[in-house]
């Protein structure tokens, strides 16, 4: 039985974010809590904490299954672009630049390899 967490509006560009997305998606869980804890990226603190709580919604689902026994893996995780905040930077000659700050929104799926349970 698979259990879904989401993350919207991370004030990080969805580009770096996919970045570090790929690294877990088809991982073991706790090989993908390994990959992100000793990840340099920014986006790895936000997708650790989320697969925490992706874990922690299997986990209220299957009340009676242990976590080790379910052998717990990343199904599908996906990244898709949020709402942009629009700004101007001064720029020579009386201009300005147009600044667009992304955002994005994260859809992380986690499934026990063990779906007799």
């Amino acid at each position: 039985m698979e259990a879904v967490a989401k993350l919207n509006d991370c004030p990080t560009s969805p580009r770096k974010m996919r970045l570090v997305v790929d690294l877990i998606r088809g991982q073991k869980v706790e090989h993908a809590l390994h990959i992100l804890k000793y990840n340099t990226k920014e986006a790895s603190v936000r997708v650790e904490k989320l697969l925490l709580s992706a874990v922690a919604n299997w986990q209220a689902k299957n009340e009676g299954v242990r976590i080790e026994d379910a052998e717990l893996y990343v199904k599908t995780v996906f990244v898709d672009g949020g709402r942009q905040l629009k700004r101007l930077r001064p720029a020579p000659q009386g201009r300005g630049y147009r600044i667009r700050k992304r955002s994005n929104h994260v859809t992380l799926v986690v499934d026990s390899k063990n779906s007799a349970n």
